[in-house]
């Protein structure tokens, strides 16, 4: 059995706590968009607290470059990841910092094997769904001829736009809030391929299974009546009648044998 790799053995370890991480980060994002009254030090707490977060991912992203036997294909391989962790630096807006946790968080996660794709389907909606509302909501709502004011509104417009619905009731008026519903679209176009692309999988194993048994029935049945003709050929060949024609007891038992194998074959 093949020991792990350092690099893999780091990112089962820090899976769960970048994980927690995450959480932290929602609940600093979402505390001063939600409550409008937040004073400037709980603003400066959650701040922190995004720096912190995104700070956490950035270590884990040198970490496992550090870690990685071929350091030039894990930069190939792992560009997003590099651009995330890039991006806040060069311009330390809170909705960069959003956008590039979502990356690092996504791309972390998908490296857990014991995450199925529906699991991770669902997470992606919610997160996407929470942070574009709180996004747009943070954006649009200070505007002078925005018409999402609030929470409520800026969920349904949302899932509207995830989806790909477009009522039209409700729709950004800034160019940064129209970026983000750029975003949400896309997002919710791929989300939506992969839940189809999955739904089809499954059909078609379940098909190639259904398939594979009546294969091997077939092939079972062709088994067992080539055995047959070849017991009725040896019945013949003792008792010295011909191969089509076989009486007396023989045939009874040969009868009961033909009899036992065809009920085997069709069980």
């Amino acid at each position: 059995m093949n020991e792990p790799s350092a690099q893999a053995r780091w990112e089962q370890r820090t899976q769960r706590p970048l994980l927690a991480l995450a959480v932290g980060f929602a609940v600093a994002y979402a505390v001063p968009i939600v409550d409008t009254t937040a004073g400037h030090s709980l603003t400066a707490v959650c701040t922190g607290v995004e720096w912190v977060v995104w700070a956490a991912f950035a270590v884990d992203y040198l970490m496992r470059l550090a870690m990685s036997r071929d350091r030039r294909r894990f930069v190939r391989t792992h560009w997003m990841d590099l651009c995330a962790v890039v991006l806040p630096i060069l311009q330390p807006l809170r909705l960069l910092r959003m956008v590039s946790t979502l990356i690092l968080v996504g791309r972390r996660a998908r490296m857990a094997s014991q995450i199925q794709l529906t699991t991770y389907v669902a997470g992606a909606v919610i997160g996407l769904l929470m942070f574009g509302s709180l996004a747009v909501l943070s954006v649009e709502r200070d505007s002078p001829h925005g018409n999402i004011r609030t929470l409520g509104d800026a969920v349904w417009w949302s899932f509207t736009t995830m989806t790909t619905v477009g009522y039209g009731d409700h729709a950004p008026t800034t160019g940064l809030g129209r970026m983000i519903a750029v975003g949400l679209m896309l997002s919710g176009i791929a989300l939506l391929g992969v839940v189809t692309a999955n739904i089809a999988t499954w059909f078609i194993a379940r098909f190639e299974k259904d398939d594979v048994e009546e294969r091997r029935q077939t092939e079972a049945i062709e088994a067992l009546t080539a055995e047959v003709r070849a017991l009725r050929a040896e019945v013949a060949a003792l008792s010295g009648a011909p191969v089509v024609g076989v009486s007396g007891a023989g045939a009874a038992a040969l009868s009961g044998a033909e009899a036992a194998a065809l009920s085997g074959a069709e069980q």
